[in-house]
């Protein structure tokens, strides 16, 4: 069994999988008169592919048993997809380069005001958080075409902490 360390969420370190989706850095536009803030361009949304559309959706996340396994792996091949936490819990992320290839796996705490966009073709684990029952708003494609393709995995990953324990 291979256990993967977890490193913070930074913009650099997830640069190869996507964009790390937060306000840090940017400056804001004041608008409605002055009540309130609108940051853009904080994620590329890439779902045009074979004529996909956007599509937002809401996702409710239950906490997976500890030790986290890490034994299934996915990418969507026609669109990006992001996650974006609504209630502030920090919760975890996990990419890899080749799923069959355990060195090439990453493993991140993202902090509760953190989204990830992963980009097209990004191997990915399923969403894993922290909190039971956390909503995420999630923005990916939707249209014709397979724009999913899973790896189950022979040799079973493990992330290095015991969420339980923390």
């Amino acid at each position: 069994m291979v256990t993967l360390a977890i490193e913070p969420l930074t913009k650099q370190a997830f640069a190869l999988f996507g964009d790390v989706v937060e306000t840090d850095g940017k400056t804001p536009l004041s608008i409605n008169q002055g009540y309130a803030q609108r940051f853009n361009g904080l994620a590329n949304i890439d779902v045009a592919a074979e004529g996909g559309q956007v599509n937002i959706s809401w996702f409710v996340a239950s906490v997976r048993p500890a030790p986290i396994a890490i034994s299934l792996m996915e990418r969507h091949p026609l669109g990006s997809q992001m996650f974006m936490p609504l209630n502030g819990a920090d919760w975890l992320v996990v990419v890899c380069a080749d799923p069959h290839i355990s060195s090439s796996y990453r493993a991140f705490a993202a902090k509760g005001h953190q989204g990830v966009n992963y980009a097209r073709n990004c191997w990915h684990h399923p969403l894993l958080v922290l909190k039971d029952r956390s909503p995420f708003l999630v923005v990916d494609r939707k249209g014709e075409g397979d724009n999913l393709e899973e790896v189950w995995l022979g040799e079973t990953i493990q992330l290095g902490f015991n969420p339980a324990a923390s």
